[in-house]
């Protein structure tokens, strides 16, 4: 089984900056695209920010030029890093994984999501 944790949300004010990170760990043959999501209350789940293996990034319009997205592929980990946060950035966020796992199964696996509240 493959989990992904991840770490780093909070509380902060508007133009504030933040940092999340994610590891994967358990059976782990190849790990493709990672990237964040997020869910804001009453809305659906929308991506962030995605990364292939080879680093190559994509983001939502919304984020471009405040959130960067990094992955360490030897460590299994990617981080978002977050600034000139708004309030609408304000939602849960979630680490998303594109996985070869046991028996080179593939899945996709989430996070538990953390919080991130952009208020003053």
């Amino acid at each position: 089984q493959v989990q992904l944790v991840e770490s780093g949300g909070g509380l902060v004010q508007p133009g504030g900056s933040l940092r999340l990170s994610c590891a994967a760990s358990g059976i782990i043959l190849m790990i493709n695209d990672m990237g964040w999501y997020r869910q804001a209350p009453g809305k659906q789940r929308e991506l962030v920010a995605s990364i292939s293996s080879s680093g190559s990034t994509n983001y939502a319009d919304s984020v471009k030029g405040r959130f960067t997205i990094s992955r360490d592929n030897a460590k299994r980990t990617v981080n978002l890093q977050m600034k000139s946060l708004k309030p609408e950035d304000t939602a849960v966020y979630y680490c998303n994984a594109d996985v070869y796992g046991l028996k080179g199964l593939r899945n996709d696996y989430w996070g538990q999501g953390t919080q991130v509240t952009v208020s003053s």
